[in-house]
């Protein structure tokens, strides 16, 4: 006997009981907003907004809190620190840095602030890494603006194979795709500002304005696969940089990897339950098929085993590189 980690025959009425998921996805959802904008903020790594980090190693083990707290001097603004490795010798500091300061005049600040800190503790600099402001804000807006060209490919992709239409769908990603980059290059053209003259975050906006945008299209154009799908997809990367922002962790481009592949597997998971309804469809009979509430809940039960182990299986990889 084969081993299944769900029963084939689940009958779980997950329609039925769409209202509590609702609840508690506008729950996550709100509050996750609130953090974001009244509460931590999302914390942007240097790959985002600019500054140093670097990686030091003492010869005596130091503990964390007095190196903060003898490191929070006007030589090194902003500063935090974060224990790297075993021990308490191996630490990475992360600073915000005039655009103009070049490396060897940071290592001596670096250098002489932890000698006056930690006299008779010898200490060495094993890395510096420095992302000017500018450099900053241009790889965050070019994150963005992939990820929304990536949204716009996936609502084609799925208009295509599941409701057969490829041209309606290429054309309203081609339109939106060639506003978005219209916009992209009157912002260059304007010296970096972009509109209502905002910088960095106005990015972030024009994104999220354009994915409200598509959605409403979709919804108009009844690209119905498509706009479960991208509903799906903001649902969930909104909900993780929510936490992230209620948990304070800083947003790099580590993180951004990591939100990509959240985007591959949701994305992955919404194809196999759409080909086993599109599947469950087709073998309906024509004269009396079943209500479309009860092939979706056939559809998803019929998954769920391979959503539960996948879902398992990469969140113990994930876990093991923490």
């Amino acid at each position: 006997m084969a081993f299944a980690f769900i029963k084939h025959d689940t009958k779980i009425d997950f329609i039925g009981k769409r209202h509590i998921a609702y609840a508690i996805s506008i729950l996550l959802l709100l509050v996750g907003l609130g953090s974001a904008l009244w509460g931590n903020g999302l914390r942007m790594g240097i790959d985002f907004a600019g500054g140093v980090i670097v990686q030091v190693q003492f010869a005596q083990p130091v503990e964390d809190e007095v190196l903060k707290k003898s490191l929070d001097v006007p030589e090194l603004p902003g500063i935090s620190t974060q224990r790297f490795g075993e021990g308490t010798r191996d630490y990475l500091l992360r600073f915000s840095s005039a655009e103009n300061t070049d490396a060897a005049a940071l290592r001596t600040n670096v250098l002489t602030a932890l000698a006056k800190a930690f006299p008779g503790n010898d200490v060495e600099i094993q890395r510096l890494e420095m992302v000017g402001p500018k450099v900053g804000d241009d790889l965050a807006n070019k994150a963005l603006g992939a990820l929304y060209y990536a949204t716009l490919l996936i609502a084609v992709y799925i208009s295509g194979r599941f409701e057969q239409r490829w041209m309606i769908a290429a054309l309203m990603a081609a339109v939106l795709g060639s506003a978005m980059y219209v916009m992209g290059m009157a912002a260059v053209l304007w010296g970096g500002m972009y509109l209502a003259g905002l910088t960095g975050l106005s990015m972030g906006w024009l994104v999220l304005v354009a994915l409200g945008i598509t959605l409403v299209v979709c919804f108009v154009l009844k690209l119905n696969f498509a706009l479960g799908a991208l509903v799906g997809l903001i649902h969930d990367i909104f909900i993780t940089v929510g936490l992230l922002s209620l948990m304070g962790v800083e947003i790099d481009l580590n993180v951004m990897a990591a939100l990509l592949t959240l985007v591959g597997y949701s994305l992955n998971d919404t194809i196999i339950v759409y080909d086993r309804i599109r599947e469950n469809l087709q073998n309906q009979p024509e004269d009396n098929p079943a209500p479309l509430a009860d092939i979706i809940n056939l559809s998803v039960n019929q998954t769920l085993g391979r959503t539960i182990m996948t879902s398992a299986t990469t969140l113990i990889a994930a876990l093991s590189l923490t």
